[in-house]
């Protein structure tokens, strides 16, 4: 079975433990970006990633900054805002048989004026207040929960 195929099973029949990043810089602004992938796709969202199979938090956290803001920052300069849930009628497969589900452990980066270049899995990166957040229909309603 192949790697892709391997996570389709755990994404059809377990819940994933994420990481996700409530980036703020030096003006208080948060950092969306608009996603190319599934789950969420065409909505403005935090950056984060799912933890691997043998990866502790802080390895993950390395990991994920690097992966989605193009630079390392470390679990332990971020501030720890709580676990959240977040149910998907879709999955990365883009398969209509299963969902996704991760239980989500947020965390807050302040990283000063360092701005992040888009990648493959977002078509551009963009600042956002608080406000701007809250009232933009194309923002997700679970990257908004974290700001209500």
């Amino acid at each position: 079975m192949s790697e892709k195929n391997n996570f389709a099973a755990i994404v059809k029949n377990a819940p994933l433990i994420s990481i996700d990043l409530i980036v703020r810089n030096s003006d208080g602004h948060i950092l969306v970006g608009y996603r190319n992938n599934e789950p969420a796709r065409h909505s403005w969202f935090v950056p984060g990633g799912s933890i691997r199979k043998n990866e502790t938090m802080d390895q993950a956290f390395s990991r994920i900054s690097t992966n989605e803001l193009n630079k390392e920052f470390l679990r332990e300069h971020a501030i720890f805002k709580g676990v959240y849930e977040h149910f998907y009628n879709t999955n990365f497969t883009q398969s209509s048989d299963f969902g996704t589900h991760y239980v989500v452990l947020a965390h807050i980066l302040n990283i000063g004026d360092y701005t992040p270049v888009s990648d493959d899995q977002h078509e551009e990166y963009r600042w956002m207040s608080e406000q701007e957040i809250l009232t933009n229909t194309q923002v997700h309603e679970y990257t908004k929960n974290y700001f209500r």
